[in-house]
């Protein structure tokens, strides 16, 4: 077969590359964007692979979150979108991919002139399809109950409740890496006028997307004293933290919790507090529908390692478009 997904997580794509997980026996390692879960056993893949390949973009964001002496262990290559490499008889390109800042898809060509392609984590609405013969994809929302349909612009919804909650003070917004810095990029293009605090990691990875192009406004690290008189005035200004750090800052302040995994309200009210605005960088059931729709593979491996629905998408696949469908690994 000319693509798996391993046990530990690696998708396979022809017969050299391994992307998102470590996998001796292939010499190119790919790391398609830079969330942690598809950064699986890079330190290893570092000392062992002949190449790891990303997009420059994510090499700086891996700098940022790892420190710049981590990626130094090894050979890294950073790689263009639309950009071609060879290795053997193969070609590995990267594609776009509207997920977070550098996310790529990958497509291998094989001698025979098979096209096969890992979609990586992405969004329909900027994504281009890519046509393929064998389509591995992410399988995140791969439920038919996981649809998005509220007939609402949620940007604009998450930008009222910020600006409601500055009339009473300190706004806190609690999300991951890339998405953090999505809602500062849609507050700052709505002009809210307050000032942005965040702490130091996510001042670096912001600094990384302002670099390759996001508009994010003016940012004060939580440690200036500028941000600490605001915090112990309650002044209102924004604070950005991950959502790990969820349960140990902003208690008393209104707290906006960004996730995808929001269907039935683009904005749940949890308390008098706290809210959850349903703000995805992953497609929905639908767009992954319509990925396949519009690839046209001969088969789609549907990834079972990541957090998701790959046997639901695969089994709904198989029902509406008539494609052959399996999800991998095996559990």
């Amino acid at each position: 077969m000319k693509a798996d997904v391993t046990a530990k997580g690696a998708v396979l794509l022809g017969k050299y590359v391994a992307c998102d997980a470590s996998e001796n026996s292939r010499p190119l390692r790919v790391v398609t964007h830079a969330h942690a879960d598809h950064m699986v056993g890079l330190r290893q893949s570092l000392r062992t692979s002949e190449k790891v390949l990303m997009t420059g973009a994510t090499k700086d964001l891996i700098d940022a979150l790892r420190g710049p002496l981590f990626l130094m262990s090894g050979y890294v290559e950073t790689l263009d979108y639309d950009r071609t490499l060879q290795y053997e008889e193969e070609h590995v390109t990267f594609f776009r991919a509207d997920h977070i800042l550098g996310a790529a898809q990958v497509l291998v060509e094989d001698a025979e002139g098979t096209r096969i392609v890992f979609t990586g984590d992405f969004r329909i609405d900027q994504t281009p399809v890519l046509d393929s013969d064998v389509l591995v994809m992410e399988a995140t929302y791969g439920s038919p109950s996981c649809k998005r349909s509220f007939g609402i612009n949620v940007s604009n919804l998450l930008v009222s409740l910020v600006e409601k909650g500055l009339k009473h003070g300190t706004v806190y917004v609690f999300a991951y890496h890339g998405k953090l810095q999505e809602v500062m990029q849609i507050l700052h293009k709505a002009k809210v006028e307050a000032p942005f605090v965040v702490p130091e990691r996510v001042f670096h990875v912001s600094k990384v997307c302002e670099r390759h192009g996001m508009r994010l406004g003016r940012l004060t690290l939580s440690g200036e004293r500028e941000a600490k008189e605001l915090v112990e005035t309650n002044s209102p200004h924004i604070g950005f933290y991950h959502m790990n750090s969820g349960s140990k800052v902003g208690s008393d302040s209104l707290r906006i919790y960004v996730s995808g995994w929001e269907f039935n309200s683009a904005c749940r009210k949890v308390s008098e507090k706290k809210y959850v605005v349903a703000l995805s960088d992953h497609s929905d059931f639908n767009g992954l529908i319509q990925y396949v729709r519009r690839s046209k593979p001969k088969l789609v491996i549907t990834d079972n390692f990541r957090v998701g629905h790959a046997q639901s998408l695969a089994k709904e696949i198989r029902k509406r478009l008539g494609i052959s469908a399996m999800a991998l690994p095996k559990k």
